[in-house]
């Protein structure tokens, strides 16, 4: 039986499955908290993790330095740091895709709330604000008027946090009420789902409340997946795309995929796809 690590801040559902479902393929999957740790490289710390290590950190700061200094210490880390390191911010998540071809939402950054609101003005209302780190939709907001604008970006100001007097303005893809989440584990698409807005709600995070649905994917879709998991260095992931009227985007990549709703909406053991993929890591 080989073995790995996988290292967690919070048991949730997923995790509880990637636990089950490496005991019925051969992998002795050990769950570590991280937040009683405190880690310095060592060849102590190597050996104490071993030679592979699934990272599943809801944190993205405790998730990216963990896999920093185990990948110094020379521990294969499933996501790797440099893949944590990408999709983390919204913002190099975008230049990565730009700078790979790969379409995605027009987007801007500045440094002030004064230039925040003329990035606004560019890219023309309504727009969408969200913080350069963070998941399940919070803080994200779409602007349709300059005052809203304003108190938005007043507010961000406010927060005290250096990250948040950056400004990440995004436009606004206006599609369905609904976008795509695209499961990918090594280079392979395991499960697609639609994922809907619930009524009076723009965002389809299943965290405010989306709707799950399985998603028969089209050769385009797959292969924008593919590309844009590639382009970051992504072993798994979700991969989110908005079909707008310049077709299908990319918008973001989540290298710590939830993936209990495409299991249940599509009965897809993604959990086992997981662990077989370790299994598969692990002997090389």
């Amino acid at each position: 039986m080989v073995g790995a690590v996988m290292l967690y801040d919070r048991l949730r559902w997923e995790e509880k499955e990637l636990i089950k479902a490496a005991g019925s393929r051969g992998l002795e999957l050990k769950p570590v908290d991280v937040k009683p740790l405190h880690v310095s490289p060592s060849p102590e710390l190597a050996r104490s993790m071993g030679p592979l290590v699934l990272q599943r950190c809801i944190s993205h700061y405790r998730g990216l330095y963990l896999s920093a200094i185990l990948e110094a210490c020379g521990v294969r880390v499933v996501n790797p740091f440099k893949a944590t390191h990408l999709c983390g911010d919204k913002l190099l998540t975008s230049l990565t895709l730009y700078k790979a071809g790969i379409p995605t939402p027009r987007f801007a950054v500045a440094f002030t709330a004064e230039a925040a609101l003329k990035a606004i003005g560019g890219l023309g209302m309504p727009a969408v604000l969200k913080p350069l780190v963070g998941s399940h939709g919070r803080l994200v907001s779409m602007v349709d008027d300059i005052s809203l604008a304003k108190a938005l970006l007043e507010h961000e100001e406010a927060l005290g946090d250096g990250l948040h007097r950056i400004h990440y303005v995004q436009e606004y893809v206006d599609k369905p009420s609904r976008d795509l989440r695209v499961v990918v584990v090594g280079g392979r698409v395991v499960a697609a789902i639609y994922r809907y807005a619930p009524p009076g709600e723009w965002r389809t995070n299943v965290a405010v409340g989306g709707r799950a649905e399985p998603c028969r994917l089209s050769a385009e879709a797959e292969d924008l997946a593919l590309r844009a998991c590639e382009a970051l260095s992504v072993e798994v992931a979700g991969v989110d795309l908005m079909e707008g009227g310049r077709g299908l985007v990319v918008n973001e990549v989540n290298p710590t995929v939830e993936f209990k709703g495409a299991s249940q909406a599509t009965g897809v053991d993604v959990a086992g796809a997981i662990v077989e993929y370790l299994v598969e890591a692990a002997k090389r």
